[in-house]
């Protein structure tokens, strides 16, 4: 392990970390809220000084492999969330730090699961940064650094972003790793303003449109009100949606868009699977729940939006879907382990894992009947490599294997199988709600310390696809050499 990049590298974190932190400082000056302005500013101003000391002698070896990479990247994202922590700890607004890390971690990892029983009571600065937290988090820290600065020398930053990108493979767009990370937040933020635009346009004000947008195009959900967005319009509910939708895709697609490849941009096998699963989950969940609601168009408009919010991650609610029948239930904590497309701001196991894994399973029956035949695996026209298959098997493998043990120890709190199956699921799919104590009007905070503590690690797995995590508590990892 090469210690003196990875800390630097924290160095840089911090140091972004506490220039994030000044957005906050400046919506409390816009409203007055002075004491909550002041500690984002001693917040600010701790991120900076700890990025400082870490940054003061630079590394003589500026190499990343894999090992580094995936070590740094889950630091990075442990001590960004522990210092994030620290507005809603030391205003008071969230008085137990165990808490104020649950919902910082949620908000990073663009969870959404929330321990706050009332939302309005919070300062506008607080809920601000709790919103900008998703927005943060959703493309991800070290995209936004890499596409701001070069900061490291040779081509093997590629490993930082395989870290905390999102799917079974990432590559590049183009050539150079700093211009896919330009590209990946052109787009990002292109989405960003596109959106803030349009809610403002259909009745919001511009902080709302903000806070809601930054959940959206993170896939978030961090709400501003107790009802999450139920209490806005069916307009503003209907372009949420539709941004959901938009956030999920695979940002490659956009990238082909823009290039004028349109014939590549539809030829994306993935996509195509996602937008199938979510027209045909709205079909059936319409059909389901249509008795429930005064018109056809009102169970359309409440289940495409429930739909999108549940497959892409972003966990809002436009209605209490823990009152529909079982059936439509079934189906959204199906869409919670299926997730967006890689290489979204989405999560979940993701839909290019399911179509790999259901192509395998397809191939291993076909050598079954034809022992003799030769049969590849193709994905958008291309032969998947053996490592691809490899990691999705472990991937699920591994998945699971942590799902059933955090359920495990969250039963301790006693809670019923449906509440805690679901918190887990909610957590480590980075979906936010899920059923009865958990569900879409209530929230996480009667889980005990420990289970906090589960969930709280099951957020970061989820985002940052299991392996990094994972690898950072390898004994062997930290091996000097």
């Amino acid at each position: 392990m090469n210690f003196a990049i990875v800390r630097y590298i924290l160095g840089w974190v911090l140091e972004f970390e506490a220039a994030f932190l000044l957005l906050p400082s400046a919506v409390g000056l816009i409203y007055r809220e002075s004491r909550v302005t002041f500690w984002f500013a001693v917040t600010a101003a701790l991120c900076l000084l700890t990025g400082l000391l870490l940054k003061c002698r630079k590394p003589e070896r500026k190499d990343v492999y894999t090992r580094e990479g995936f070590a740094t990247v889950a630091l990075s994202w442990m001590v960004m969330s522990a210092f994030g922590a620290l507005p809603f700890f030391f205003t008071r607004e969230i008085p137990h730090y165990i808490d104020a890390l649950f919902e910082t971690v949620s908000g990073f990892t663009t969870t959404g699961a929330s321990i706050l029983p009332v939302v309005e009571s919070m300062s506008r600065a607080c809920l601000f940064w709790r919103s900008f937290t998703h927005w943060i988090g959703g493309m991800g820290v070290f995209v936004f650094i890499m596409a701001i600065l070069p900061m490291i020398g040779g081509g093997t930053t590629i490993n930082l972003m395989r870290a905390e990108s999102t799917g079974p493979a990432v590559g590049k767009l183009v050539p150079r790793v700093r211009d896919t990370a330009k590209i990946l937040y052109e787009i990002y933020i292109g989405l960003t303003l596109i959106g803030t635009v349009t809610l403002c346009i259909c009745g919001l004000n511009l902080f709302d449109a903000l806070t809601t947008i930054f959940g959206t195009v993170g896939t978030g959900g961090f709400g501003t009100y107790n009802d999450s967005v139920m209490s806005f319009s069916p307009l503003v509910q209907n372009v949420i949606t539709v941004f959901m939708i938009l956030s999920g895709i695979n940002y490659t697609a956009y990238f082909c868009l823009l290039s004028g490849r349109l014939k590549d941009a539809f030829a994306i096998e993935e996509v195509r699977w996602y937008l199938g699963i979510i027209f045909g989950s709205v079909a059936v969940i319409t059909w389901n729940i249509h008795r429930m609601y005064p018109t056809v168009w009102d169970s359309l408009r409440h289940s495409f939006f429930q739909v999108s919010s549940i497959m892409t991650s972003t966990g809002f609610a436009s209605t209490d879907f823990d009152l529909w029948p079982e059936l439509s239930k079934t189906i959204l904590l199906m869409l919670m382990l299926i997730g967006a497309c890689a290489g979204s701001t989405g999560g979940g196991i993701k839909v290019a894992r399911f179509i790999i894994l259901m192509k395998a399973i397809r191939k291993e029956i076909a050598t079954m009947i034809h022992p003799r035949m030769v049969k590849k695996i193709k994905m958008d026209g291309h032969t998947l490599a053996h490592e691809t298959l490899r990691a999705v098997n472990v991937f699920i493998s591994v998945y699971f294997v942590l799902l059933f043990a955090s359920i495990l120890i969250v039963s301790l709190d006693g809670f019923g199988f449906t509440t805690n199956f679901t918190a887990v699921l909610a957590t480590l799919n980075n979906i936010g709600p899920g059923l009865d104590a958990v569900g879409p009007t209530r929230n996480f905070a009667a889980f005990s310390g420990l289970s906090k503590g589960v969930l709280i690690f099951d957020m970061l797995a989820g985002r940052l696809e299991l392996f990094p995590l994972l690898i950072l508590i390898w004994p062997s990892c930290w091996k000097k050499y």
